[in-house]
């Protein structure tokens, strides 16, 4: 679809019903990209259409360019310096500015290690980077951040297979997002790889990837925001959401845990899940929640709380400032439009409170962000409100603003 410069939106009224589609795992598809790249073959079914997706798979398939544009897409950065250095490519990495300032020091240091050949461009430990080939050596042990970005860790791993004598990841400091490394291992494990995970140890033998078909489940990244808008919606809501799986092997699969607290219920069936929307004296007063593993759902459940009325203290937030923007101070900047907050208390814990919330036409900036965009637009059910540059959902939902039309907004 066109998008505009912003879209103003409004419910028609009646309870939210219906069927809503959803977008294929982003994580699993720029995984399971890289791994049939590594493996050599295999067919890949329902891959995601989000632009990072799209973006991966055309830069997987330019061979020979000298340059290569991840844009703003964090995934397609890590994994790729890594995939570009283990198979030995001469090339220039960059991306968009806010790319530029998300540093990469600890996975280039990582790859140096194991006999990359990568300089800085620009600043010391920021893209681009200009990879210059690969001169494989059997390495020591590798001591990892684990408190910075999960993704470093997945790209390392990707490639362990390849590396004389495999792989020996030792994590250090905290470890976020660890659902993610787990994601990594079995999507290794079906292309033929060894690989264990431990506390803080993660082995992969040296052994050839083996070409395999994989089928992408839907993404439960992309599904927090129908559980948001049941959350929000008319007395007596449902939404039901195809192709999701009780064993997942996404971690924000945790959200239907989650949003139980503001007043949704899951039901498995089949093929897919079924959102109801509970009654309001089953929302919790109060709640604490930990987005460690799960930091994609922060805003989503930040702005729903805020609606619903619901204190939450939320710690794991760390990550949330080296995303495609600062989403902590970002999120201060909109809830205050409404009347909530997102304030520090003690010991890293994040809390959401709402005063006289309200929803009277405000303008909500989106930040080069698409996580921003979705996670505010379920305050439509209580007003209009206008979204602005709401082409960000390209990245990750690309027919959102459809799927929302189709459900009964007015967007104009």
């Amino acid at each position: 679809m066109t998008y505009p410069d912003s879209f103003t939106l409004h419910w028609t009224g009646g309870p939210l019903c219906g069927t809503a589609q959803l977008p294929a795992s982003k994580s699993e598809s720029n995984r399971v990209l890289i791994l049939q790249a590594l493996a050599g073959g295999g067919t890949l079914e329902n891959l995601s259409e989000a632009n990072d997706t799209q973006l991966m798979r055309r830069l997987l398939a330019d061979a020979d360019a000298t340059e290569i544009n991840a844009e703003d897409a964090g995934t397609v950065m890590r994994f790729l310096t890594a995939y570009l250095a283990v198979t030995g490519r001469n090339v220039t990495l960059t991306g968009t500015p806010r790319m530029l300032e998300r540093p990469i020091g600890i996975l280039v240091d990582a790859l140096r290690q194991l006999g990359a050949v990568i300089d800085y461009e620009g600043r010391e430990g920021y893209p681009p980077l200009r990879l210059r080939g690969w001169q494989p050596v059997e390495s020591a042990p590798l001591q990892v951040r684990g408190d910075v970005s999960s993704q470093f860790i997945s790209a390392l791993m990707m490639i362990g297979p390849l590396v004389p004598g495999g792989l020996h990841l030792q994590l250090t400091g905290h470890i976020g997002s660890r659902p993610y490394i787990q994601m990594t291992a079995e999507l290794m494990r079906h292309f033929g790889a060894e690989v264990e995970v431990h506390e803080r140890d993660v082995r992969v033998s040296e052994r050839p990837y083996l070409p395999a078909d994989y089928h992408v489940e839907s993404d439960w990244s992309a599904a927090s925001y129908w559980y948001s808008l049941v959350a929000l919606a008319p007395t007596g809501s449902q939404v039901r959401l195809p192709g999701l799986r009780r064993q997942s092997l996404q971690g924000d699969q945790v959200v239907r845990h989650l949003m139980e607290s503001l007043g949704v219920r899951t039901e498995f069936e089949d093929e897919g899940v079924t959102l109801y929307q509970m009654p309001a004296e089953s929302r919790s007063s109060r709640v604490a929640m930990n987005f460690t593993d799960c930091p994609d759902l922060a805003q989503t459940i930040a702005v729903a709380a805020a609606a619903t009325g619901v204190v939450v203290d939320m710690t794991g937030l760390e990550s949330l400032r080296i995303k495609e923007t600062d989403r902590i101070a970002a999120l201060q900047t909109e809830l205050a439009k409404f009347g909530a907050a997102l304030k520090p208390t003690v010991d890293d814990v994040f809390q959401v409170t709402a005063n006289d919330f309200e929803v009277r036409e405000q303008h909500v900036a989106t930040y080069h962000d698409h996580r921003m965009a979705m996670a505010f637009a379920p305050l439509a059910f209580r007003g209009r409100l206008t979204v602005e540059k709401p082409v960000v959902v390209r990245k990750s939902y690309p027919f959102f603003w459809e799927e929302l039309r189709q459900a009964g907004f007015d967007l104009q």
